[in-house]
């Protein structure tokens, strides 16, 4: 039996009114009623979805993609027999805001995770009426979990945690496991020490289960362990228990500073990104088995992707962008197109796409194949289902590019309509530092570009070489085209409150000890 979509939706309209605190009793009761019918109702047929987020991994850091020496037999598995897009987008060049755009469907710009990103002591994070893919999926009767690395905030008393988001649970570092003192650290075995020294001054690193921390400092020998244990008990008891779910596999494989337990450790000829991308590799291996021996691989959608661009600074331990111009933090190719794979056996057929898509659109496609409402609020994203179903066309047709302090003034820096790609502003980054190009490092400073820059990305995808009118006589006719994208894009574009510009509050960083003394070097359990 399966549930009328239009149930589905009142349901999620009531939903949000309660939360929105206006509902009234009669309304709440009527959503108790459509909870229960919704909960029994709910059919073992509808699709799992596993959502597989790397960090920090560049167009060019896997074999699949071209690099040579990269160990990923199970990724490589993947898009042997799914789908491989040549032309996917994340949303923004550093961590927060990517991953609050894959989780929302809406440019970060709209949700607030803007500029830069969130850290331990951060009074914001993703605001609660802003509504994630589990929050979608919820009223289907999905379980729902999270595992790795969360970085949309913690907040006083753990309000932005993924427990607060829509998963049933949660296992991992709330925050990128660089925030906090990492130079004593064991990051590979016997007792490796991690390379630099990551952020000092603050709590060392927490790995939580669900709003409780469980262990600090984190172990990192361990962890991934941890997280194949916790992957397989979800989809096990999910699948026993015949209900539909969703594993968001957030990793903190190949951000700095990398580390590798036993089983991956010192096995590639890459070196240490080379172990840290194996072990994030073993993992989704881990995943697979587990869904084929509880027999649900035929009826799960596998999609992964990165959250953004290598980070060039750290040089041969900070990924590959492959031929694309620069990396992380810039609005290049190279800080924010990804590899990604959708991977659905008998559903997906093999094969490579050159269509244009991104984060974004990651929620409408659930939802589309869950048979789900989608939030009452502007998406940016499109339903991939055709694309990915029938190797149809993508219904994206353009995209925008952020920096990583996105203002009104300055609107999107760079803008993608079909094959062409125009630069209004461009800059350098830190994260893209050490790089011989000299458009990559902090030196380079914001240049503002009017016309802007155009390049072919079919011909260039590194764009090295812009155009011009000599070469193309129907430019002027292409650049009106791309202004009248730009001008009706941002005449919708509302931003929302700046999550980031709140501040910190040291109390805010989660300590095992709460009331110990001195802090943070006290906070160890």
């Amino acid at each position: 039996m399966t549930v009328d979509l239009s149930v589905s939706c009142l349901y999620h309209d009531l939903q949000s009114k309660w939360r929105g605190g206006f509902c009234r009793m009669m309304d709440y009761s009527l959503l108790l009623c459509l909870n229960a019918l919704l909960f029994c109702s709910c059919s073992s047929s509808r699709p799992n979805f596993v959502l597989l987020f790397a960090d920090d991994l560049g167009f060019g850091d896997l074999g699949c993609y071209g690099h040579p020496s990269s160990v990923t037999p199970n990724l490589d598995r993947l898009a042997a027999g799914g789908l491989r897009f040549t032309d996917f987008y994340c949303t923004s060049p550093v961590c927060s805001p990517s991953r609050a755009s894959l989780l929302t469907g809406r440019y970060q710009t709209r949700s607030g995770i803007y500029p830069g990103v969130l850290y331990p002591s951060s009074i914001g994070g993703l605001p609660l009426n802003e509504t994630t893919i589990a929050e979608v999926l919820k009223p289907l009767g999905y379980a729902t979990a999270a595992i790795g690395k969360w970085h949309l905030g913690v907040g006083a008393d753990g309000e932005f945690l993924p427990t607060r988001q829509g998963f049933d649970q949660y296992l991992g570092i709330p925050y990128s496991h660089d925030m906090g003192p990492c130079w004593n650290l064991t990051c590979f075995p016997p007792d490796v020490k991690c390379v630099g020294l990551c952020d000092i001054g603050t709590v060392t690193v927490p790995l939580m289960h669900n709003e409780i921390i469980k262990q600090q400092p984190v172990n990192f020998l361990d962890l991934e362990r941890a997280y194949r244990d916790f992957a397989t008990d979800f989809i096990s008891t999910s699948a026993k228990k015949k209900q539909p779910f969703f594993l968001y596999y957030p990793s903190h494989h190949t951000h700095y500073p990398q580390y590798a337990g036993p089983g991956a450790a010192g096995r590639t000829s890459r070196g240490k990104f080379g172990d840290a991308l194996l072990e994030f590799d073993n993992t989704i291996g881990n995943i697979l088995t587990t869904l084929e021996k509880m027999g649900v691989l035929n009826n799960t959608l596998i999609f992964f992707t990165s959250d953004n661009g290598p980070e060039l600074m750290r040089m041969s331990r900070g990924g590959n962008a492959g031929l694309l111009k620069c990396g992380k933090g810039t609005t290049y190719e190279g800080g924010m197109r990804e590899p990604a794979i959708a991977f659905w056996p008998g559903t997906i057929r093999p094969g490579v796409t050159h269509e244009i898509a991104s984060t974004l659109d990651i929620l409408p496609t659930i939802a589309s194949l869950a048979g789900a409402c989608l939030p009452q609020v502007v998406l940016d994203g499109v339903d991939m289902t055709e694309m990915l179903v029938h190797q149809g066309k993508s219904k994206r047709g353009t995209m925008m590019f952020y920096p990583t302090d996105p203002s009104e003034k300055y609107g999107m820096f760079a803008l993608r309509l079909g094959k062409y790609k125009a630069h209004f502003y461009t800059r350098g980054a830190t994260h893209s530092g050490t790089t011989p190009d000299q458009d990559c490092p902090v030196f380079a400073l914001l240049k503002a570009h009017d016309p802007p820059l155009v390049f072919d990305l079919e011909a260039d995808p590194s764009e090295n070489y812009p155009l011009s009118p000599e070469e193309r006589p129907d430019l002027q006719a292409l650049l009106e085209r791309i202004k009248k994208v730009k001008e009706q894009f941002e005449a919708f574009m509302v931003f929302g409150e700046s999550q980031i510009s709140k501040g910190e509050d040291p109390n805010l960083e989660p300590c095992c000890n709460p009331q110990c003394s001195p802090r943070p070097s006290c906070c160890r359990c």
